[in-house]
Order: structure tokens, then C-alpha cells, then sequence
């Protein structure tokens, strides 16, 4: 049987991802812990590599229903090892994508994606040593950045904490550990808050606070901090280094929750009213209106073009769309960069329009 073998290219040969949609090929599907998996996609077509930042997300459209679900995953993967991408997901309770991930994604099938965003990054916040503090699936940021800087320079002060409810719901357990031997400055401290019974661990038990931190990462006031995880986690977090003294101005955090819910949808009563503005799509060749107050994600769900949305907050970046004419009022989360916007692109889900507006969708 005759294999055809692909072909090798330098990858000064090849060409970056320049679009923000892509297609993404499922090529292996790796457990890494209870309800915990690792999806590893390429390219889905030849002869281009990933480009992106470490730390950064992606938004896949999964067809969990007639009408796919957007759902946002950290890039658990180095961007300095770019011939492929990868999402380490865990599948809470009553998770309607990630479930369907884990029953229905398997290699060879692909996926659509959108991004990547975000500026939780080194990349974008660097510092001459790093305390990168996590819990649960809020590790795969951290791993992307200690993967990138374990291969672009090795020598990089890191000190890594991670709490998890168990030692088995540890995440890259083995690689953290394989890295506190390899790295000569990571150094690796880990916190679960239970044990099964007769399960050995010689580390710290409990929750996170500023003792554990202090005992952890003794120079943590001079570090560059990146935190990760549930709400009550990062809050915390925060609250232990504010009360220590810590500059917070080095301290970032990542998290998806919105900020605030999406407004709902109403029908406007135009008696005596502001009468709606207008939007013109001009990819779909479709016109529609705006009631006052509403997005221009709403004007364009009601005009039935599709516009893909995931948090609708303004925070990931999913609904970002080009305005071609018009004004509006865009009032985001950090969802999107100063020079896109000078660029002319909006957040489709907090913008609205200030008179007729013609949009890219």
C-alpha cells in the first residue's frame, strides 16, 4: 500500500492565516483528565501555518443544533510550534458544545472557527519574571505562554501555581512536571483541596489565599502576575496581592463571563417614537432596521442575516464586522483593538447605529 507522504516545506515558505474565518481539520483527540480533552487541529488546506499570540482564544462554531452554538476556547498550543492548533476544553454540567465535542469530534472531521483575539498575553503585558497563577481549565492560557516561552527561551523565570479539586483533576500534571525539571528557573507549585482516601500527596491542600501564595512564589511582589480561572478564584487572587501591597498594574486576569446580559429584543411602538434608522448589509444584499436603543447583532438577526456572535458582551471578538458608511456608538469590553476600530471594524453586539449605517455582513 502506497502512503503518500506530505510534502515538507520551510515555513518561510509557507504563508501565515490571514482570514478571520477559518476551517479547521480535527487530527487528534487527547484525554488529559476527568471530563477533560485536548483537540488538536490543522490547517484544511495546504501549505499555511498559525499565527497568533500566546494565550489568545478562538471561537468554533459547533453544530450541536439546527442553529450552531458559538462557544470560546483559550489556544491551549504554542504559537511557536505553528503547523497545528489546540483546545484543551473540559465539559461542565449541562454543557450543551463542549459535550457535543467530546460525543462527536473525532480526526478528520473539521470545524469553523473565528479569531484569534484577546491580549491576555505576555506577549502583550511582558515583565522580567512571571507568577502565572491558575485553577481548573483556566491552565490552557498559561500553557500556551509556558509552552512558547519553554521554546523561545528556556531560561525564563517562571513560577507556576495551579489549583485543582483533586490531584487527578490536575491538567498537564506530567509536562508541568517534566518542565520544573527541564527549565532551570520554573518552578512549579501545586494546591488541590481534596483528597480520596489512602491517595498520597505531598503538596499543599486547601484553597488559595495570600499564605499559599506567599509560601508558593516568595518574591511574588516583584513578579508580572497572569490569573486564570473561576470568578470567585480571580477575586481572591486579587484581593490577596491588593492586601499585600502588590502593584496591580502588573496583574492580569482572563475570563469570559459577560459583563453584562444581551439586551433583549422588543418590538418599538413608533407613535410619537424615534422612528428606526436603517442598515444596509451589503455581503448579503439585504436592508433592514434598527429600533432606537438596539444592536446592530439585533437589527441583523431580525433582517435574517447572520452575524456570528458568542458573548455578546463586547468581550471575545466573535461579532466583529467592517462598517463600510454611517456612525455608531460602540461601548465594548476589550473584545476589540484600537487600530481595528481605526480600521473601520465594530462589535456587531454593542454597537449601535447613530443614523443609516451600511455594515460589511
Amino acid at each position: 500500500m502506497n502512503m503518500v507522504q506530505p510534502t515538507y516545506r520551510h515555513i518561510d515558505e509557507m504563508r501565515p492565516w490571514s482570514d478571520r474565518e477559518h476551517r479547521l481539520e480535527c487530527v487528534a483527540v487527547t484525554p488529559e483528565a476527568p471530563d477533560v480533552m485536548t483537540f488538536t487541529f490543522r490547517p484544511d488546506r495546504p501549505g499555511v501555518w498559525f499565527r497568533y499570540l500566546p494565550g489568545q482564544f478562538v471561537t468554533l462554531e459547533i453544530p450541536a443544533r439546527p442553529e450552531p452554538l458559538m462557544r470560546t476556547y483559550t489556544l491551549s498550543s504554542s504559537p511557536s510550534r505553528p503547523y497545528t492548533v489546540s483546545v484543551t476544553v473540559k465539559a461542565q454540567k449541562g454543557s450543551l458544545g463542549t459535550r457535543w465535542m467530546f460525543d462527536n469530534l473525532r480526526p478528520g472531521m473539521a470545524v469553523k472557527a473565528f479569531g484569534p483575539q484577546g491580549n491576555f498575553s505576555y506577549a502583550c503585558h511582558p515583565g522580567d519574571r512571571y507568577l502565572f497563577i491558575s485553577a481548573g481549565s483556566g491552565i490552557t492560557p498559561m500553557m500556551s505562554m509556558t509552552r512558547d516561552l519553554g521554546d523561545r527561551s528556556p531560561d525564563s523565570d517562571i513560577t507556576f501555581l495551579h489549583c485543582a479539586r483533586s490531584p487527578d483533576d490536575i491538567i498537564f500534571r506530567w509536562e508541568l512536571e517534566a518542565r520544573a525539571r527541564d527549565m532551570p528557573q520554573f518552578t512549579l507549585g501545586l494546591i488541590v483541596e481534596q483528597l480520596s482516601r489512602g491517595q498520597l500527596w505531598s503538596g499543599l491542600k486547601g484553597r488559595i489565599d495570600k499564605a499559599k501564595i506567599a509560601l508558593l512564589a516568595p518574591d511574588f511582589l516583584d513578579r508580572t502576575v497572569f490569573c486564570c480561572g473561576p470568578e470567585p478564584f480571580m477575586a481572591t487572587v486579587r484581593e490577596s496581592l491588593s492586601g499585600a501591597g502588590f502593584d496591580m498594574g502588573n496583574y492580569h486576569e482572563e475570563t469570559f463571563h459577560p459583563v453584562a446580559p444581551p439586551p433583549p429584543v422588543a418590538t418599538a411602538d413608533h407613535h410619537g417614537g424615534v422612528e428606526p434608522t436603517r442598515i444596509f448589509f451589503s455581503a448579503s444584499g439585504k436592508e433592514g432596521a434598527c429600533e432606537a436603543g438596539h444592536t446592530i447583532l439585533q437589527a441583523a438577526r431580525a433582517a435574517g442575516v447572520r452575524i456570528a456572535a458568542a458573548c455578546e458582551s463586547g468581550l471575545c471578538g466573535t461579532c466583529k464586522v467592517r462598517k463600510l458608511a454611517g456612525e455608531v456608538e460602540m461601548n465594548h469590553n476589550g473584545g476589540i483593538l484600537d487600530d481595528e476600530i481605526d480600521d473601520g471594524f465594530i462589535l456587531a453586539c454593542c454597537s449601535r447605529p447613530m443614523g443609516d449605517v451600511e455594515i460589511e455582513a
